[in-house]
């Protein structure tokens, strides 16, 4: 498989949710968790995904729990805090895994198209730096996800345009999109 179109989701029904439904339009992936301190990032993903939504935005939401347990409970659980604590429209799917063995084939492709570049600058990309150095100290040299709320950013024509770290600021995210819209 070699276009972001080949690949599935699974939703939290069970039913395959495949990324050819998508085309023509933006999409921004984006692996998330419910406890983490990046976790108020849904706020900003719902500004954005109502700002831009009727233009072709649409937000895949992966929820993961391979980053220190962070997304614990049921994929119905997880749905229900992100729309009572931040009233989210779009939806969150089946709860998986984007690194290791059992890994998303999407999450290998994505990661493939582009890799880990850095953390950037200020408090919470030093924090995260220093965290990732105990834990592998060779993190900057793999393409891996590094944490929670890691974002893809895929044009109308199926292009990986760009990689997010959680430490980005926000308002580059949502400046990508509106360049994409």
């Amino acid at each position: 498989m070699s276009s972001f179109y080949d690949y599935s989701v699974t939703k939290r029904d069970g039913s395959a949710l495949p990324m050819s439904d998508f085309r023509g339009k933006v999409v921004l992936v984006v692996n998330t968790a419910t406890g983490c301190g990046f976790t108020p990032q849904y706020k900003d993903l719902e500004s954005i995904y109502e700002e831009f939504h009727d233009r072709g935005l649409e937000i895949l939401d992966i929820p993961c729990n391979q980053f220190a347990g962070q997304t614990p409970g049921t994929d119905e659980e997880v749905h229900a805090f992100c729309t009572l604590k931040y009233n989210t429209k779009f939806d969150q799917m089946k709860k998986s895994e984007v690194n290791g063995e059992n890994a998303l084939d999407l999450y290998k492709y994505l990661k493939s198209r582009k890799t880990f570049e850095g953390f950037g600058g200020g408090k919470k990309a030093a924090f995260m730096s220093a965290m990732l150095e105990k834990i592998d100290p060779d993190y900057r040299n793999s393409a891996e996800i590094k944490w929670n709320f890691t974002k893809f950013l895929i044009d109308r024509n199926g292009n990986v345009v760009r990689r997010f770290e959680p430490t980005e600021d926000m308002e580059n995210v949502r400046a990508a999109v509106s360049e994409l819209i």
